[in-house]
């Protein structure tokens, strides 16, 4: 019985099909297979729109209106679909993440976002992605997809992980540029060198003293003269020494005598002669011919002459070398008129001498050329230039509270110091810096507590910006002298340019894979 119902039911679908694809002589049309995973949710929707064409009539009953409703989900949870919304369980080492495709699709060119390189990671029978990576690790990977592009390396991941990871992810040149800088390794400037080959091996003989073993010779020299000029200048100072020195300083102070004629220009034989042979001036020379050639062959071989004049070490170089000639042409062309109009100008003439022998102290400076710890320095101020101003900004209002209490609190006792309010000036700067030279104190009990407020200020006032200031040259210590993380970051981001051209070579492949699938096909007939 059940053989010959199952037959009547085939034999009646088959004449109602050539009765709806036989109208009249119409030839027959093959039909077109539905697409996969929507004939089902088709047929109920066209089911569910004759139960609402029959909706209110006798025959709706409880299985349509179940169905009505199923269907009606099924028919937004199609839409959905269609929009990307679809969820993708990952799961990585056996930590399972769930996220969308809409989320993944925003960077096509990435692993997770590519469909032809994410199908290599699936999983057909537990219908996930999995990956054998790291976990903590794509916690960070993962929040790249949901902020739009933020790379943020989680705190207990190690940076060359991570820094592998988002190679593997192939999130991109960019991001790994990005994730540099935001780890501090920024990626140096190549150097800009000359086009001429020897200028290029002068500019690196003088500029770079790590590029040769002749290029560290000449900065070894080079450091050797800026130390000898240093000691020079320190020494020219002690008094044994400074009488003798500053006699030719001194020649200013000389009358002209009447029955003389060698004293007309106010500088005598004698005292021409001690300046040239004086044998600080002879070492100083030296130092300053060695000085003036570097500068010279550097600017002479370096590639921008306008960079060059902006480069501060240049300028330092150049202030540094200017005393001397200033100094030298001074006592050469001095001219010496009437005695009292000499000794108004000897007082200005020294005075400006002493200035500008002064800047001979920034010959110091040069030294950081070859230091990396100045160089440190430098960045470090250079850097922490707002909580610096912040600090002075700080210690300029306690100065002026402070120095203002301490003369209302001292100004009755008649053997105060604190005579005025700029007098206290300099005893709330040396109690807020906590320094205490003791050459003014106060004497009232009033005054005693304006200096122990004053003392509590100071200390709380310094300590609040230099945390700031002292995790700058962290920042900038390590970036300097941890190589090896910074080899890791130099070798993950080559391997990240390097994908480009890997990239286009896997788009490359696939399109002819595809079109001779599809060539394969034709050829078959299949359709």
């Amino acid at each position: 019985k059940k053989q010959n119902h199952m037959t009547r039911r085939t034999n009646s679908l088959g004449h109602s099909q050539q009765a709806q694809s036989h109208p009249g002589n119409t030839p027959v049309s093959p039909t077109t297979p539905p697409k996969k995973g929507t004939s089902s949710c088709n047929s109920l929707i066209s089911n569910w729109k004759v139960h609402m064409s029959s909706e209110g009539s006798p025959n709706e009953g409880l299985l349509g209106k179940v169905a009505k409703d199923c269907c009606e989900d099924m028919f937004w949870e199609k839409q959905k679909l269609e929009e990307g919304d679809q969820r993708v369980v990952i799961n990585v080492s056996g930590m399972m993440y769930e996220t969308t495709l809409k989320t993944l699709n925003q960077f096509p060119d990435s692993l997770l976002g590519d469909p032809k390189r994410r199908i290599d990671y699936f999983d057909p029978m537990k219908n996930e992605y999995f990956f054998d990576r790291n976990r903590p690790s794509f916690d960070g990977i993962l929040y790249f997809y949901q902020s739009g592009g933020k790379i943020r390396r989680p705190a207990n991941v190690p940076l060359d992980v991570f820094a592998d990871d988002i190679v593997f992810y192939r999130l991109g040149h960019e991001v790994m540029e990005q994730f540099r800088e935001d780890e501090g390794f920024i990626k140096e400037p190549e150097p800009q060198l000359p086009e001429s080959e020897i200028c290029r091996q002068f500019w690196l003989l003088f500029e770079y003293p790590e590029s040769s073993s002749a290029a560290r010779s000449v900065a070894l020299v080079s450091v050797l003269v800026i130390t000898i000029s240093i000691c020079i200048f320190c020494l020219e100072t002690l008094p044994e020494f400074r009488d003798d020195h500053t006699f030719t300083r001194e020649v200013f102070n000389l009358t002209r005598d009447a029955n003389s004629t060698l004293l007309s220009a106010g500088i005598s034989p004698k005292g021409m002669e001690s300046v040239f042979t004086d044998p600080f001036f002879i070492i100083e020379t030296i130092c300053i011919i060695w000085f003036c050639f570097e500068l010279g062959v550097r600017f002479i071989v370096c590639p921008s002459k306008c960079e060059f004049f902006t480069n501060i070490m240049n300028m330092i170089d150049f202030i540094s070398i200017m005393p001397y000639f200033i100094t030298v042409i001074t006592d050469l062309t001095v001219s010496q008129e009437e005695e009292e109009e000499e000794m108004a100008n000897q007082n200005l003439s020294l005075g400006t001498l002493r200035v500008i022998r002064l800047v001979r102290v920034f010959r110091i400076f040069k030294l950081s050329r070859h230091s990396k710890g100045l160089q440190i320095l430098g960045q470090t101020l250079k850097a922490s230039m707002r909580e610096l101003g912040m600090l002075i900004f700080f210690l300029f209002i306690g100065v002026i509270l402070f120095s203002s209490a301490i003369y209302f609190a001292e100004v009755d006792e008649p053997e105060t110091q604190f005579v005025s309010i700029p007098e206290g000036f300099w005893w709330a700067v040396v109690t807020m810096t906590t320094v205490g030279y003791g050459d003014m104190c106060p004497v009232t009990v009033g005054g005693k507590m304006v200096g122990i407020l004053c003392a509590i200020a100071g200390v709380l006032t310094i300590a609040l910006p230099v945390p700031v200031i002292v995790s700058n040259f962290n920042y900038f210590y390590h970036r300097e002298t941890e190589q090896g993380e910074k080899h890791v970051m130099d070798a993950a981001e080559e391997a990240a340019a390097n994908q480009k051209n890997s990239d286009e070579k896997y788009d490359s492949i696939y399109s002819l894979d595809k079109s001779n699938r599809d060539w394969q096909t034709e050829k078959n007939g299949i359709p």
